[in-house]
């Protein structure tokens, strides 16, 4: 009887969780990707930041080091790289600033938000109105800091891992974006 319910949860884990772990939200899900210096970063999770009941966009987190750990994920010093894909039709400059804005306050410290003030206004002076299928990819190089690209674009580096820290934490601190899409990024 057993042998029997173990086989139909294989079953149905090897016909679900494939096409699950390849797609969502109609975007490809990569399991590795490479950064431009050649490093493979793996994937760790993905999930869809809503507003109310829209989807805004998919988030996907590929990490040098994976792990389901939110602390050791921000703390970890290897290479990472969050891809947010814009589901929705329109996000505009000011939304997207105020976003980057309110996720920074909520996570860092006042002494981390003074320290990092310039870092966040360079990040917040990179950023134009995004519209659907448009990805901003952030990402995190050792030594180098946060590349952000829009559309393949590179639009700027900010440097410092204390600034990445930070930023990572609007989707992993104690006060994320969305609880379920942290989780997801974490591959909860």
């Amino acid at each position: 009887m057993m042998r029997t319910f173990y086989a139909a949860v294989l079953l149905i884990w090897l016909v679900y969780c494939p096409a699950a772990a390849t797609e969502m939200a109609g975007v490809a899900l990569d399991a590795q990707i490479t950064q431009a210096d050649g490093t493979a970063l793996q994937f760790n999770g993905a999930g869809i930041r809503y507003k109310f009941v829209v989807k805004v966009y998919l988030a996907m987190l590929y990490l040098e080091n994976p792990s389901s750990e939110r602390d050791q994920v921000i703390g970890d010093p290897g290479a990472k790289q969050l891809i947010m894909h814009f589901l929705y039709k329109e996000v505009g400059k000011d939304d997207l600033v105020k976003g980057w804005n309110e996720g920074f306050t909520a996570n860092g410290s006042a002494e981390q938000l003074e320290a990092l003030k310039a870092e966040i206004a360079q990040f917040n002076a990179l950023f134009d109105t995004v519209k659907k299928d448009d990805r901003i990819v952030l990402d995190y190089v050792p030594g180098t800091g946060t590349v952000v690209s829009i559309n393949s674009a590179q639009k700027g580096i900010i440097p410092g891992k204390e600034f990445n820290d930070l930023l990572l934490s609007i989707w992993l601190g104690d006060k994320p974006v969305g609880k379920k899409l942290r989780d997801g990024l974490l591959g909860k």
